[in-house]
């Protein structure tokens, strides 16, 4: 078993795309990318602790690979937002592709290459690729927040997120 770490946004939107994809193990909603040890949800918000709310995938690389995760990730985000994600805002809320390898961090950065080189956007992409630093799960009642509140999930959700999946990569 392998592991991916992306951070998009809320991560309570980062875990149902991934969640029922074969081969992906186990989908946990954290905390990556600061400097306080074992923060709390209220820590995060408080944007004094540096991290930032992201998904960390357990996945058997021989079902599904790094390169298709990343796939995945980017129609999750929008690349061009460095300032946070749809109507989540702050560092906290930055696009980051966490690597965990020399080999990950080729795939991402060759990734974002090529979705720059598409032209599917007209601002440069400026989702950062970063080493993966400790990840810490968040609370419980974070994790499978879909499952749980399946109404406030599809509110976050539709915060211009859906829109700009329809409208960038023709996702129904």
């Amino acid at each position: 078993m392998e592991t991916a770490i992306f951070a998009g946004g809320c991560f309570w939107c980062m875990v149902k795309p991934f969640d029922t994809i074969p081969g992906i193990e186990k989908v946990v909603s954290g905390y990556t990318g600061g400097h306080v040890p074992n923060p709390t949800y209220e820590q995060v918000c408080s944007h004094t602790t540096g991290h930032t709310e992201a998904v960390k995938i357990t996945f058997d690389p021989s079902k599904i690979s790094y390169k298709k995760l990343v796939e995945i990730y980017w129609h999750q985000t929008d690349p061009t937002d460095a300032s946070g994600q749809f109507q989540d805002r702050g560092d906290s809320y930055r696009p980051v592709i966490f690597v965990n390898s020399p080999e990950q961090r080729k795939i991402a950065e060759e990734s974002k290459a090529d979705l720059q080189k598409s032209g599917m956007f007209d601002q440069p992409i400026v989702t950062q690729i970063e080493d993966a630093k400790p990840f810490y799960p968040a609370e419980d009642y974070h994790q499978d927040f879909y499952k749980k509140d399946p109404l406030r999930y599809v509110i976050e959700e539709s915060g211009g997120r859906e829109a700009f999946k329809k409208q960038h990569w023709n996702e129904k």
